[in-house]
This record gives structure tokens, C-alpha cells and sequence, in this order.
């Protein structure tokens, strides 16, 4: 482990030892945006590249894990297209009977608790993504990629679950177990049956992000969420919601039911100085609407990490502190710009 890499876990210990207890420690880390790098090669340049991976992100998975008592380990979308590896095993290699997609197997060797379905899931078309999917032992939810319309988003037919409901032992300051519930809904840019029109047409169409969302968030909590997380493919735009909204990240987080939002799509880190502070947004403590939230670049380059301080509440856990950020796998990571 490198000195920055113990200095984060370092930090991270602090945390912890801050809590009281009955008190709880829990850890979300994200991915997103891996577009099949699964190893630290640059295939456009022909040449190894260690600021992306997601070889590389799996160590840093793995010490991130070892510094929190709790943890639960997600991927925000775009991890089946995006470079050669991927045309050759969509176009060449197929997905016959007993093979696993690359990308799919390194997942299930993290043991990631779920993934949310990005835009770029569907460029080979609906079949080739549900045969990959086939082989993952890890849920993917998306709560607005819909095959046929009801009167309203919970009389949707769906591709897949709208949202999960994971239960987890929680273990406190003193040791103690608890049952906690999670919320997980996955939402992606309503644009895709545009972007694959030639793919989606006549099989599947889009709702909006934030209709979608409003519609499923009772019944999760009806469901007994204790915690909601939004995965949310969608970046952090504009504050006003308005019909449609590629990037909805913003009003997202402020819609009541959502606890913690993992964002994606635009290829940029968050918390960081990509972004502004603002009214909705606050980069020191890594909240949108104050409610904490991370987004953790591209193929690879950074691990979002949100830690909670979780404690009983008069039905439920609530979350007491907060804190978030994006843990880049290299030092060249830190700030690199946005890849296409």
C-alpha cells in the first residue's frame, strides 16, 4: 500500500473512532462509467496505463473495505461498451453457452452488492446485455428503461427490478448485530431510447428520471428501507427540474425518500473542483441538498467512497454524519478531465 493510500485509510480509522456505541460505520463505495476497462491498459494508445482499471480499483476495494466494519460495494453503469475488449466480445467472441462476459467476471470477483444499468448498456442491443447479465451473481436495477407503459411508473413493465431491497447485518461501535435494511433504485439518462433508437424501437422507451424515481420511493419504503441510496446514471447538472433531464442529478437528491446519491455518466469527479459550490452543492462536505453523494470518474479511475454514521432511530437507522470522496486509484487521476 502506498503512503497516500494509508494516509486515506488513516483518515478513514479517525472516522470511525469517532462514533458512539450504539453507533454504526457504513461504508459505500462506488464505481462507474468503467466502460470494459477491466486492466490497466490503454487500448487506444497500445499501451499499459495504470491510472485506470478495474484491476487497480480492486485493491483499492479491497483496503477501503478492510478500514470499515460495514460496507456494500456498487457499480453506477456503462461497464459493457467502451473499448476494443468490448466490440470483440460483442461482435467476435459472443456470449454462447458457458461463457461470462470479462467485465462480469471481475465483478463478481469483487462481490459488487448491485449495479445500476448506464446508457451505454443497450449499444449491442437488449439481448447481448441480458446474456451478460445472465452470468453476474449481483443484481442491476433501473427503474425508467420500460418494455410497456402502465397508466403510471409503478404499472410499468420493466427491463429489470426497478430497486432492491438488501438486507445486511449491521455491526455497532460495541459489536452488536443489527438488521438493516437498504433501498437501492437505478435510474439512468431518458435519452438512451434516442441514443439506441435502432436497438430500443418497438421493445422498450424511457420515463423520466425524477417521475420515476417519485413513483418507486413509497414502496420502498413501504418495503421497510431503512436507507435509501439512489444509483443514479445521470450527472450533476442544472438545480431546476425539468422535463426529460439527461443530467437530473440535482433534483434528484433533493426529492424526500433519498438518503445517500451515486452519480455517473458525465465522466467527472465529485466531490472536487470540477464542480462550484452552491446553494444544492457543498464540495467541503460532499453533499448535494445535504445529502451526502459521490461520482468516481471513468474506467476506472477513482473509487467513490461515502462514509455514514448511522444510528437507531424511533423506527429504522438515520444518518447522524457524513462524509465523501473520490479516491483516485493513481496520483494522475486526481483531476484529469472528462473522457468521452
Amino acid at each position: 500500500m502506498d503512503a497516500k493510500h494509508e494516509a486515506t485509510l488513516g483518515l478513514n480509522a479517525a472516522f470511525s473512532s469517532l462514533l458512539e456505541p450504539r453507533q454504526a460505520h457504513l461504508r459505500i463505495l462506488e464505481t462507474t462509467d468503467l466502460h470494459v476497462h477491466v486492466t490497466s491498459y490503454d487500448y487506444y494508445n497500445d499501451r499499459p496505463d495504470p491510472s485506470v482499471g478495474l484491476a487497480q480499483c480492486g485493491t483499492l476495494i479491497d483496503q477501503l473495505r478492510r478500514g470499515a466494519a460495514n460496507s456494500l460495494l456498487f457499480d453506477n453503469g456503462d461497464f459493457l461498451q467502451g473499448n476494443p475488449m468490448g466490440d470483440y466480445v460483442a461482435f467476435a467472441r459472443g456470449m454462447g453457452p458457458g461463457l461470462t462476459h470479462p467485465v462480469i467476471d471481475a465483478m463478481n470477483t469483487l462481490g459488487y452488492d448491485g449495479v445500476a444499468l448506464g446508457n451505454h448498456e443497450f449499444n449491442y442491443g437488449i439481448d447481448f446485455l441480458l446474456q451478460s447479465l445472465s452470468g453476474a451473481n449481483f443484481p442491476a436495477v433501473c427503474a425508467n428503461l420500460v418494455l410497456s407503459r402502465g397508466a403510471s411508473p409503478r404499472g410499468d413493465r420493466l427491463l429489470t427490478r426497478p430497486y432492491l431491497l438488501l438486507d445486511r447485518l449491521l455491526t455497532d461501535q460495541s459489536g452488536r448485530t443489527h438488521r438493516v435494511r437498504i433501498g437501492v433504485i437505478g435510474l439512468l439518462p431518458p435519452q438512451v431510447a434516442i441514443w439506441d433508437h435502432k436497438h430500443l424501437h418497438g421493445s422498450a422507451t424511457t420515463r423520466d428520471i425524477l417521475a420515476s424515481a417519485r413513483a418507486w420511493l413509497p414502496e420502498m419504503r413501504e418495503g421497510g428501507a431503512d436507507l435509501i441510496i439512489a444509483l443514479a446514471h445521470s450527472g450533476i447538472g442544472a438545480v431546476e427540474a425539468c422535463d426529460g433531464m439527461e443530467n437530473a442529478a440535482v433534483p434528484l437528491a433533493r426529492l424526500d425518500g433519498i438518503d445517500v446519491l451515486l452519480a455517473g455518466h458525465t465522466h467527472q469527479v465529485f466531490p472536487s473542483a470540477q464542480f462550484r459550490a452552491s446553494a444544492a452543492i457543498d464540495l467541503g462536505a460532499g453533499t448535494i441538498w445535504g445529502k451526502p453523494a459521490v461520482m468516481a470518474g471513468f474506467w476506472g479511475s477513482h473509487v467513490g467512497v461515502i462514509d455514514l454514521v448511522l444510528e437507531p432511530a424511533a423506527t429504522g437507522w438515520r444518518i447522524v454524519r457524513s462524509a465523501s470522496h473520490a479516491e483516485p486509484i493513481a496520483d494522475t487521476c486526481a483531476l484529469r478531465p472528462p473522457r468521452a
